[in-house]
Order: structure tokens, then sequence, then C-alpha cells
């Protein structure tokens, strides 16, 4: 028996992509979807890769990453799995792809227009932490009462200091729906807010997806007196490439001790040091 393009049959996709215009439609809104069973198991990203099958078409360009890394584990497989059901053609460099399946981050090169960026979602209701009934989130989302998620940021104020959510940081889209923009550092939220490319979410435990269409409004949830703060890593420098003012990793040098930062994308921290390479070549 040949294996049908993209691993999932016609009837699959063909549903996901009407509850896929759907999301488009309805910025940020949560769309109960028939997640289907997959070769990995829910919770590895099953939501995003059912979102890239249903899209996929042969002239399409593929870029998978994991928490930056186009070589982790998790990016790997579900781009093997992607490439052995399509045939079709895969990169690294995020300026290529049309395409774009992440894990965590939204990458450091802006979207365009012809993009796609799909996220993989563990949870996508942002009111989970303040009501654990579905029927009532409904209920919250349908009379935009969103005092809840409000009350969790206030209460981190009133215990910290400051709000310490540092990923999967709540955003207001289109400012209609309060969204979880998946467990993307809140660096990457400014990202969202007028993106060119269109952000695609999914959660194939939860079975849901939303979206973010192309200039669309994405505000991250703040108070007058505590507004909303990135991670500032402009006095950091990255020990690789000598970048700065972009998402780090910090490490820490087994031999030495010694506390260092890292480019978190590593296509662009390599991009950046090719082409420093070049101009040092042209001299």
């Amino acid at each position: 028996m040949s294996q049908n393009f993209a691993f999932l049959d016609e009837h699959s996709k063909k549903e996901i992509r009407r509850k896929t215009l759907k999301a488009i439609a309805v910025p940020g809104y949560q769309v109960p979807f028939a997640s289907r069973e997959l070769p990995i198991a829910r919770g590895w990203g099953t939501g995003g890769l059912q979102l890239t099958l249903s899209l996929i078409g042969r002239e399409d360009i593929l870029k998978v990453i994991d928490q930056g890394s186009d070589e982790s584990v998790n990016a790997v497989n579900i781009r093997n799995l992607v490439q052995n059901t399509t045939g079709v053609a895969e990169t690294i460099h995020t300026s290529e792809a049309t395409l774009i399946q992440s894990r965590h981050r939204i990458p450091e090169v802006p979207l365009k227009p012809f993009q796609i960026l799909v996220l993989q979602v563990p949870q996508p209701e942002p009111l989970r932490a303040v009501e654990s009934s579905e029927r009532k989130t409904k209920m919250l989302h349908g009379d935009k009462e969103y005092s809840g998620a409000f009350i969790k940021l206030f209460e981190q104020i009133m215990k910290f200091g400051h709000i310490t959510d540092d990923a999967d940081y709540p955003v207001m889209v289109n400012d209609r729906y309060v969204m979880a923009p998946s467990p993307i550092p809140r660096f990457d939220n400014p990202k969202m807010n007028y993106n060119e490319g269109l952000i695609l979410l999914g959660a194939g435990r939860e079975k849901k997806i939303h979206a973010v269409p192309p200039y669309t409004k994405v505000e991250s949830l703040a108070f007058e007196d505590y507004p909303f703060e990135v991670e500032d890593f402009d006095d950091k420098v990255c020990r690789e490439s000598g970048l700065s003012g972009v998402y780090m990793d910090e490490l820490q040098d087994e031999k030495t001790g010694e506390t260092y930062y890292v480019t978190n994308d590593t296509s662009y921290m390599l991009e950046k040091l090719n082409e420093e390479a070049v101009q040092h070549a042209g001299k």
C-alpha cells in the first residue's frame, strides 16, 4: 500500500484546513478540531505537526526548529516524518522557508508575507490556571471576561514584586480574545504584533487550533504601573558570534565554571557568522 502524501488522509487534511480557516477568520479564538493519531505521542508536537501536514504542498520549503535549534531530536524527527511522506525541500534558513514549524521560539529573522509559522502548543487555554472547567472558560471568552488572567499576573506582582511569567505570556489578539501564545519566551511576544506572516498554533492533545493572521494587533497583558517587559540581553554578548540584543541561552563552562551566553536561534547565528567571514575574506 502506498503512503498518502503528507501521511494524513485527504478527509482529515480537509477538516483541519476548514478549522484553520475559521481560526484565521476569528484571530485568537480557539477552534476545536478532531485531533488525529500520529506516529509520535500527544504532547510532543502533534498539533503543530497536523497543521503542517495538512497545509504543506509539493513546492513548499520546510524548516523545523525546536527551542531555536534545527538539530534537536524533536526537530529532526518531525522533519524526517514530513520529508519522508512529502519529499519537499528543506532549509535551515528562515528567509528561504515557506512553512516553518517551531517549538518554543519565533525565529529572529522577521517573517515575510509568503511564510507560515506553525507553533506547537501544549496548553492553549490562557484561563486554565484560574478556571478548570472548559464550559466556564468558553463562557468567559464569550463575555470577554478576562479578569482572571489579570488577577494571576497581579498575584505574581504582590508575591514577587514583578510579573514572573517568562514563557507562554498571555496576549490580547485584535482587541478581543486573550490567547496563550505557546511556550515561547516573552521576548518573542512583540514579534507577533502586526507581523507580516501567518502564525498558526496547534494543540494536538487539547484538540484546538488558533491563529494570528498577518497585520493583526497583538498586545501582551500588563498594567499601567507594571508595563510589559521582555528579557533584556543588550548587556550580554554571544560567546560564539558576538551578537547582542537577541534571545540567548545561559550556559556554564564545565571546566572553568564560567557563565556564558550563546544565541538561541542557531541558524540565525550561523548566518551572521558566515556574513562576517565573507566580509573578512573580501577585505
